[in-house]
């Protein structure tokens, strides 16, 4: 037998292929015989005797449908040795009507009124699986509000990316006047505002309806940020730094609706900074395991194209408690001086030259308030209004719509070994164009958070659903993990659409204007592997804050300026092709094997490297000669992948990311130039280069960042850091 076709039909009613198949379905040549799961064709005349008799396979072909992943699949085989008469004809005429029959199709989630009946009732008919669950759940009735709203925001965004909801208003009267003010900084303001000017005013935002109240002459508040999860860690360092701050949070603060994994390496940067102590830290850790597996699906991969189990036993190895990490940041937050406004909506901000005021409502009681400061910090993440704004129609070049669950036992013994992770894991082909990928983390006890995600182009036809994501989660989980759903205890949902940005060089994609500054999924900067915005935030905290830091001590807060804040990495900026080769074009069919094949090739040869290689790669430390020796590797190993790419990319994006490319180069150049003597050179010039020119001094240090941040490095030695080899902060 041999196979000669393999489909993925992009609906869950496999009954209705099956019947359409054998009702409707009229092949130009073969005589029909209908089978439980599809069809034979047959040539007319042959006898069943015939066929037994011979010692060859009869010339027949079979064809059958069955479902998994929430999906079904058709395959054909050839029985026999020869071709059935006019076999491609039949094969592309079948595939053409099944198209047809079964094309894609993106559900939408109905509109409701929550005044006139819950949200169970509301999305029952549509997701029921989702509501039956949710139902199972601690607040699951507020949590699946939240879902309906991130989702309903996003689609908000991704149609109107031309004109996105106004929430940033300029105050432009005076701009001469006061523009140079705030000291030593401000006069070098003056001196290049012109080029300042040019590059803002291609974003600038609307001037202020009416003008805002002002709550005084002087700022209340150095920084104010919007967002209480990722905001919350950068903000606590900040106060402990000694700035005057305020955060702002929706939601009750320390409620999170996603689990934080890390590594050991990863996290001691919260320790260099002072933020926790290793006491502190082991009491948010909720597990440490052994060891994590990558390991796609290779079932319809040929021999060469299938690969051994990647292990990653220190990537994403540590689980952190996030609702007692995020009130330990509250806590050290309170303990510098800061304040904490939960449950209060951002809904808008004003910027003038001496301060930003911005606008926010109490929920509980629905009193609007104003209050002022010095900057305002975006870490509202992917639904943040400003970050569409601040980008207008490219916002984001692609996402990962995410849900899961953290549950609290009733797998039976035997499922899971909670000494063990799942870091990248899929269990099908193509599913309804998304290829599926599974995240499995053990947290205390016996919690195991579990994930569900696909890499997804941002596109107005087919934003990308949570809820539609979420009955696929219910429906599948049994498949990917043996358990009984209905046994398992439901401790919480955790959600959301984490962002990516495919970035040429830095600076084009916009982080920050006068007084306003992104971070985490807000500023969507990070790895297109990982795929977090809490990873990249740690790992950059220390830039982040260094940089800030000194624009704030030197009032450098124009545009100009706080762009530098950033946590781009030219070698994270290159790896986004490998993200596009992970997504299904709105529309488009693929062979259903084939990103896993391109997943396979790939992991593959990093299962055959070091372990550190693996390592560095996953966790954005991947150098230039590395890279290039592992994408010659997988070219030599798979030469079809450059032609796959090539398919799914299209000329455009390779041609942006050959700009991507030279860019990580031309970093990888001046690195092995500097990175000897630049920073101690920093180090010398600094007492007296950031008091004559802090503009200059604040352009220096985040160059420095930029050669030094994702360089590999010894594990060994990521607690013993010379002082060359990082500026301090200092204040």
């Amino acid at each position: 037998m041999k196979q000669i076709l393999y489909l993925e039909i992009p609906t869950p009613d496999t009954t209705a292929v099956r019947e359409w198949l054998q009702a409707d379905f009229q092949p130009d040549t073969g005589e029909k015989v209908l089978t439980p799961s599809g069809l034979r064709l047959k040539i007319p005349h042959t006898t069943t005797d015939e066929a037994t008799i011979s010692e060859k396979l009869p010339t027949e072909i079979s064809v059958f449908v069955w479902a998994v992943q929430r999906t079904t699949y058709l395959k054909a085989f050839r029985w026999g040795d020869k071709p059935f008469p006019h076999e491609r004809k039949i094969l592309q005429s079948l595939t053409n009507q099944i198209r047809s029959r079964f094309p894609h199709h993106y559900p939408e989630p109905p509109p409701i009124d929550l005044s006139k009946q819950s949200i169970f009732s509301a999305l029952a008919p549509y997701y029921p699986l989702t509501v039956k669950y949710f139902q199972k759940m601690p607040k699951g009735e507020y949590d699946l509000q939240r879902a309906y709203w991130w989702e309903q925001r996003w689609r908000e965004g991704v149609r109107n990316p031309k004109q996105p909801r106004e929430v940033i208003f300029e105050e432009r009267q005076g701009d001469s006047e006061t523009r140079g003010q705030g000291g030593q900084g401000g006069q070098g303001d003056r001196e290049t505002r012109g080029q300042g000017d040019n590059e803002k005013n291609s974003n600038s935002f609307p001037p202020s309806p009416t003008p805002p109240l002002s709550p005084s002459s002087s700022p209340t508040y150095d920084l104010i940020y919007i967002g209480g999860a990722l905001g919350a860690i950068h903000a606590a360092v900040m106060a402990q730094l000694g700035y005057k701050v305020l955060l702002v949070e929706r939601l009750p603060f320390g409620r999170m609706n996603r689990e934080w994994n890390i590594s050991r390496d990863e996290i001691q940067s919260l320790i260099n900074l002072g933020l926790v102590t290793p006491a502190e830290v082991e009491s948010i850790i909720a597990r440490e395991y052994k060891d994590g597996f990558n390991k796609f699906f290779d079932g319809n991969n040929p021999p060469k194209l299938r690969s051994p189990i990647l292990h990653t036993p220190t990537v994403l190895n540590v689980a952190l408690d996030s609702d007692k990490w995020l009130q330990l940041c509250g806590q050290k937050l309170k303990a510098a001086g800061g304040e904490i406004w939960d449950e209060t909506e951002f809904i808008r901000a004003d910027i003038s030259n001496t301060q930003v005021v911005i606008n926010v409502k109490h929920l509980p009681s629905q009193t609007e308030k104003q209050v002022s400061g010095r900057v305002l910090v975006d870490a509202m993440g992917t639904a943040s209004p400003i970050a569409w704004q601040l980008n207008g129609g490219r916002a984001f070049d692609s996402v990962c719509p995410t849900v899961g669950a953290v549950i609290d036992g009733g797998f039976e013994p035997g499922a899971w070994d909670s000494q063990y992770g799942d870091v990248l894991n899929s269990h099908g082909d193509i599913s309804r164009g998304r290829q599926l990928i599974w995240e499995l983390f053990p947290g205390a006890g016996e919690e195991l958070t579990i994930y569900l995600f696909h890499y997804h182009e941002v596109n107005r036809q087919n934003p990308g659903s949570l809820l539609e994501m979420y009955e696929d989660f219910f429906t599948i989980l049994p498949e990917y993990r043996r358990c009984d759903m209905d046994k398992l205890v439901w401790k919480k949902p955790t959600f959301g659409y984490i962002p990516g940005y495919f970035s040429v060089r830095n600076g084009d994609r916009k982080v920050a204007f006068d007084r306003l500054l992104a971070i985490g999924d807000a500023a969507s900067l990070q790895s297109p592997l990982v795929f977090t915005g809490f990873g990249s935030l740690v790992r950059n905290l220390e830039r982040l804050t260094t940089l800030l830091d000194v624009a704030l001590k030197h009032d450098l807060l124009s545009f100009r300026h706080l762009n530098q804040i950033s946590a781009y990495q030219s070698n994270v900026s290159v790896t986004w092709l490998f993200s596009k080769g992970m997504m299904v074009p709105t529309g488009k069919f693929l062979p259903p094997q084939r990103i896993n094949s391109m997943l396979n090739t790939f992991f593959g040869l990093l299962a055959d490297e070091p372990l550190e290689v693996a390592d560095n790669f996953i966790k954005d430390r991947c150098d230039w000669f590395t890279f290039n020796r592992l994408a010659l590797k997988a070219a030599r190993t798979n030469p079809a992948l450059l032609l796959w790419i090539w398919q799914l990319a299209g000329p455009k994006d390779l041609m942006r990311w050959l700009g991507n490319y030279f860019n990580f180069g031309r970093y990888a150049l001046n690195s092995a130039l500097l990175i000897r003597w630049f920073p101690r050179f920093l180090k010398r010039i600094q007492p007296w280069l950031e008091t004559q020119n802090p503009a200059l001094w604040l352009r220096l240090l985040a160059l420095n960042y930029a050669l030094t941040i994702g360089k590999p490095r010894d594990q060994n030695q990521v607690a013993k850091l010379s002082p060359e080899a990082r500026i301090q902060i200092s204040h």
